[in-house]
């Protein structure tokens, strides 16, 4: 029996999300014997050749006029401050807490679209906004359980969020591959950045290296199932499954970092989940 367009995309987010839950394991892992900046800028690098390859067997620009607009200058800024707290928050706190916080990224996206772009945004859809940020602050506990870390994850899921808002109003014509090799060229500058703020690179270990492959692979896949995703189906029928990445992200916290999500974190992962869900599938 053929699969529909629709149940065709939604496989394709969900093999996506579990790439990313993957990649976001082996930098966390990388990074217990390595400079954060330096799995980073690795994996940035490594991507950032690959795409661009890709798209010079194309017969693309490497480097086209479009990257140097406004919009992409924008685009960019967001992105590296996305990839860079989001690494020092799966990095320093529970991967689990901040996989659930960073789902909120979509409601945000459709608050900015709103108040950026002036799109019509229905009342049932602001209150599922409101009703996933409540989910945010579950998670965060600000009072006595409050962990200031975990401020890390809120930063860089704006971060995020502005590179979607900022690629709405980027120039058309932009390939995939030319998108890949720019957002991988971010990461690299985001280790860059903090590479240069640490005590400097430390040669890898055969296991590092393994390491660092294996979040490139799990990256890219997961980068490359996602366009597909986005291009099969129906949207609204598709990005939900978005939300299969904390399923994976949960999973894989537990049975490999031992972590436990508290109720609190259950509660507010939910509740961010469900408000998404109705978020992007409601007009």
């Amino acid at each position: 029996m053929a699969l529909s367009e629709n149940q065709r995309g939604a496989l394709l987010m969900t093999a996506s999300m579990a790439g990313f839950a993957v990649e976001d394991v082996f930098v966390k892992a990388a990074a217990a014997s390595l400079p954060l900046g330096q799995v980073l800028l690795t994996i940035g690098l490594a991507g950032m050749l690959v795409f661009t390859a890709m798209a010079a067997r194309r017969g693309e620009a490497l480097v086209p006029a479009a990257f140097f607009s406004p919009a992409m200058l924008v685009r960019c800024g967001f992105e590296v401050t996305g990839r860079l707290f989001y690494g020092l928050a799966i990095t320093l706190t529970a991967l689990s807490t901040t996989s659930a916080i960073l789902q909120a990224t979509p409601l945000v996206v459709v608050a900015g679209a709103a108040l950026v772009f002036g799109e019509r945004v229905s009342p049932q859809r602001w209150l599922a906004v409101l009703a996933g940020f409540l989910g945010v602050l579950i998670i965060l506990r600000p009072g006595a359980d409050f962990s200031a870390l975990s401020l890390l994850a809120v930063v860089g899921l704006l971060g995020f969020a502005g590179r979607d808002l900022a690629t709405r109003a980027a120039p058309k014509g932009l390939s995939n591959r030319q998108l890949g090799a720019l957002g991988f060229a971010m990461l690299a500058l985001a280790g860059a950045i903090l590479l240069g703020t640490g005590s400097g690179p430390i040669l890898p270990t055969a296991t590092d290296m393994a390491l660092l492959a294996g979040g490139t692979l799990f990256g890219m896949l997961g980068y490359h199932a996602l366009t597909f995703a986005m291009r099969t189906g129906e949207v609204s029928a598709v990005t939900p499954f978005r939300y299969t990445r904390l399923v994976f992200a949960m999973a894989l916290a537990m049975a490999l970092f031992g972590e436990r999500p508290d109720l609190a974190t259950w509660i507010g992962a939910g509740l961010v989940v469900a408000s998404g869900v109705i978020a992007l599938t409601r007009k």
